[in-house]
């Protein structure tokens, strides 16, 4: 039995073409490790994110269940998605935003098969908490990746230093110092997120 790491483990893998993890193999790693929260770059690192902590998982529920009840309200828009979905992003990479989005029209031009799987396409939206072993660097990285394939709305949501940063496209991101909620503006048209639960 292997035990989850306490931090994101990277594992580096050598740029020869045989060695390469093909998204094939990704997904049959991770369904072979469903316990684990894998996640690829586009030039083929794997990374094994650990079980996140209590307060983490909180807030993460926190955030799922009102993305949900907006959705709820207003399911003909789209669909929502929490963390353990994976996503293949048009630069190749797999990724699993800590929620998600996806416009109904974007959803529908999907086959059966696509939706069963990785989802191929970057979401409209998605959200990334920052957890104790975070760093800002990676989840920077990571927010500029969503919004290089094509997000349209992003936050980063650090509840250590009570901020948030914005991404849209073609704009420079956006830094709020302790807000009281965020908006999710004309991309998740009347959703509105409360950071009091988040912060506390």
């Amino acid at each position: 039995m292997v035990q989850a790491p306490s931090q994101p483990l990277w594992l580096q893998l050598p740029h020869q073409l045989a060695l390469q993890v093909t998204p094939e193999q990704f997904a049959a790693l991770a369904a072979a490790n469903r316990e684990l929260h894998l996640e690829r770059t586009a030039t083929g690192e794997l990374i094994v994110n650990p079980p996140t902590g209590g307060n983490t998982g909180k807030r993460n529920w926190n955030i799922a269940g009102e993305l949900y009840l907006w959705w709820r309200n207003a399911q003909e828009q789209g669909e929502a998605f929490d963390s353990s979905t994976g996503f293949e992003l048009p630069n190749g990479a797999n990724r699993s935003p800590d929620a998600a989005w996806v416009s109904q029209t974007r959803w529908d031009a999907l086959t059966p098969e696509q939706q069963d799987s990785f989802i191929p396409l970057c979401p409209d939206f998605v959200v990334e908490l920052r957890s104790k072993n975070d760093t800002l660097k990676d989840l920077r990285a990571k927010m500029e990746e969503y919004r290089e394939n094509g997000a349209k709305l992003g936050w980063l949501i650090d509840p250590k230093n009570k901020r948030v940063e914005i991404y849209r496209p073609g704009q420079a991101v956006e830094v709020l110092e302790n807000p009281n909620h965020l908006s999710g503006e004309t991309v998740l048209s009347g959703f509105s997120l409360s950071l009091k639960r988040i912060w506390a």
